[in-house]
């Protein structure tokens, strides 16, 4: 009998897990079908202004989560600050950066809809990637006919999304929940966001998207970062239509027109 057959199957075995811990890993959500009915889904974030860090809520559901690590601390500098590039999520499609905290983890809160969804995860290399494409068969879940997503190319600087609809309401951190149904889902960041503003039923007519660049932690006053919007319609239907503006907010204090759009 060959004893080092078993040995050697060990060690590869050991080898593969080693690899695995320190490739990127996409723990939420988990791919198949799954059945939200009954279900909390915590996705409406506690407001601090300044805005701070994206940090998962107390009590969140795993259904309404973006989880995994890279295996490894991202780069930092002298000052223990992230300095490597960001990693690049989408989710059904909308593109995003996502913040990698020190210990490597990843966490963010995300209201997803009903119906067929899929969330992607890159490496600034492009070397790495993970994802996960999962059906949600919750018939009764509000699905956003309106989404405005807003991000950002920097780290430790805070910008703000604004929505102003045909009504008149304006939807922002200060006023999240608007009469006509529209809210601001998420509101972070000192990261790269995202800001989310997310409307069931949106009154017909021209919509207004506003950006402030609050300001930065630690960055200079002449830094510019490029806020990235993406407006998307009718989400998992036939008639779905996504738009991404991108603009340069380059001091604080600026509030700029970045986008209007008529809907539907």
């Amino acid at each position: 009998m060959n004893t080092s057959l078993p040995l050697l199957a060990s060690l590869l075995l050991v080898a593969t897990a080693a690899v695995a811990d320190d490739g990127l890993q996409l723990d939420q959500p988990t791919s198949g079908w799954r059945n939200t009915s009954g279900k909390t889904e915590r996705y409406t974030q506690a407001v601090t202004y300044p805005a701070n860090f994206v940090n998962t809520p107390a009590g969140q559901s795993q259904l309404a989560l973006i989880r995994g690590h890279i295996g490894r601390h991202p780069k930092t500098d002298d000052k223990g600050k992230n300095i490597e590039q960001p990693y690049r999520l989408l989710v059904n499609g909308v593109p995003m950066p996502l913040r990698i905290d020190e210990d490597g983890s990843f966490s963010r809160p995300y209201s997803f809809g009903s119906g067929s969804n899929s969330v992607e995860i890159h490496s600034p290399d492009g070397k790495e990637s993970a994802s996960a494409q999962f059906y949600d068969s919750n018939k009764d879940k509000v699905q956003p006919k309106l989404r405005v997503v807003l991000s950002w190319s920097t780290n430790d600087t805070d910008l703000d999304l604004h929505v102003v609809s045909p009504d008149g309401q304006h939807c922002y951190y200060g006023n999240r929940v608007v009469k006509n149904g529209g809210a601001l889902d998420v509101d972070v960041t000192s990261g790269y966001g995202p800001e989310i503003y997310a409307n069931p039923s949106p009154p017909p007519g021209r919509y207004l998207v506003y950006v402030n660049y609050y300001g930065g932690y630690g960055r200079s006053q002449n830094d510019i970062t490029i806020a990235q919007v993406s407006i998307i319609s009718n989400e998992n239907t036939l008639h779905e239509k996504q738009q991404l503006v991108r603009v340069p907010m380059r001091r604080p204090g600026e509030l700029t027109l970045v986008g209007s759009f008529v809907y539907p």
